[in-house]
């Protein structure tokens, strides 16, 4: 039978594994496509995008990794300091300050910018300057994310595997 332990790691490494495949994919399909549109409906497409994501689909494994993986980390901590303490700890430390805290403060505060722009009304120099504020800001810190949530899950699928 599988202790709580391990369940509550399963599940972290679960949550983390969906983060990590979501930031992958956009990486591998949704950016490049999006290079594409014209600079109108790249905006309005990104605003799309950003209403669509805050779903409870998301949210869920966006936020339950960020409470799963330190939970883990602690359970795993009351045995003391071992190597699977270790790799989780630094799972959530990237998890928190590569995945969660670029997304707050950095992907988001550019959707929030992104979200008040009216393409409508704008001018097309004014849609172009708007997307070239946004993009390679945004793509920059997406691969940051990208690479601290797929780090935070190889680190917590070792931590899965290690023999005590």
């Amino acid at each position: 039978m599988m202790s709580f332990l391990n369940f509550i790691l399963v599940l972290a490494t679960l949550a983390t594994a969906l983060i990590a495949g979501l930031f992958y994919a956009y990486s591998c399909s949704v950016n490049p496509g999006l290079s594409e549109l014209s600079d109108s409906e790249y905006i309005k497409a990104m605003q799309s995008i950003n209403i669509a994501i805050v779903n409870p689909v998301f949210l869920s494994s966006f936020l339950g990794t960020l409470l799963l993986l330190p939970l883990s980390t602690y359970f795993v901590y009351q045995d003391g300091l071992s190597d699977r303490f270790w790799l989780l700890f630094a799972a959530t430390l990237l998890y928190w300050i590569g995945t969660f805290g670029v997304t707050i403060f950095g992907n988001i505060p550019l959707n929030d910018a992104l979200a008040d722009f009216n393409t409508s009304a704008a001018s097309a120099e004014a849609v172009s300057q708007q997307r070239g504020k946004f993009e390679l800001p945004w793509n920059r810190l997406h691969q940051i994310r990208t690479i601290a949530s797929f780090s935070s899950l190889t680190l917590a699928i070792i931590a899965c595997v290690l023999h005590k």
